[in-house]
């Protein structure tokens, strides 16, 4: 099969990153694998095999991300397909502890700046920093479209009811993150109205990866499937989505 068109899945060395690749290039999109360690994306390109090629990319920071860009440009001309889905759900829980009682430690009234600081970095600075590099590269493509990989724990509204599962685990680090990275993107959704880039927001569902010290109820295919529905959605495809498997709308 062809590989015509040209993504950069960002956190793709592992967990829903690799298994979007995976499924990226079954369908015949040729993608760059971006690892912030080079080996290990270089390991993961070659478990999925022909069309994946290593890229290394460290979305905090920024000669990392400029390289990146440069490298896409240089080699392809253009970029296609932006899924950003690297992300991180803590930096410095202690590893034998579970998701309730690292929540306990990150309340509004104690959680560490330095903690949530981290974790923003990455999943909110990290993807804006990404869009701008990425942008004037998705603007030679005839067909663009970015996918950001969020969390339904980030929809205000859904925390906002009483009766939501997760509610009492909502607070300033990874949920907040999300809720954050929310508003990024309904801001490159309003930037980028009228000109052909496509944007849309996904939930993996809670998915069993190193995220969540795979504590998740889905796999790793469960948990991918939305993220690749919509990463392979067409030219008429709509844009200024958030959903859950299968198109399920997520309150803002």
């Amino acid at each position: 099969m062809p590989h015509t068109r040209i993504a950069l899945v960002t956190g793709a060395n592992q967990g829903v990153g690799l298994q979007v690749a995976k499924e990226l290039v079954a369908n015949g999109v040729t993608v760059l694998v971006g690892s912030r360690n080079l080996t290990k994306g270089e390991a993961a390109a070659a478990r999925i095999g022909p069309g994946a090629t290593a890229i290394q990319l460290d979305v905090t920071d920024n000669a990392s991300i400029t390289a990146a860009a440069e490298r896409i440009r240089t080699e392809f001309g253009r970029l296609d397909l932006l899924v950003q889905n690297a992300g991180i759900s803590n930096a410095g829980r202690d590893p034998n502890a579970n998701i309730e009682d690292y929540a306990k430690t990150t309340r509004a009234s104690n959680v560490s700046f330095q903690e949530m600081r981290a974790v923003w970095e990455t999943n909110v600075f990290g993807v804006l920093a990404v869009y701008q590099a990425m942008l004037p590269l998705l603007r030679l493509s005839s067909d663009a479209r970015i996918v950001n990989v969020s969390s339904g724990v980030g929809s205000l509204a859904t925390n906002a009811n009483p009766s939501f599962g997760y509610r009492r685990m909502f607070g300033p680090v990874y949920p907040a993150s999300k809720a954050a990275l929310n508003a990024i993107t309904l801001a490159m959704m309003i930037e980028l109205e009228g000109t052909g880039i496509k944007v849309n927001l996904v939930s993996p569902a809670f998915t069993a990866t190193n995220l969540n010290n795979y504590a998740g109820t889905e796999s790793i295919e469960d948990g991918s499937r939305e993220v690749v529905r919509v990463a392979l959605l067409g030219p008429d495809g709509p844009t200024g989505t958030f959903t859950r498997w299968e198109n399920t709308t997520i309150p803002w």
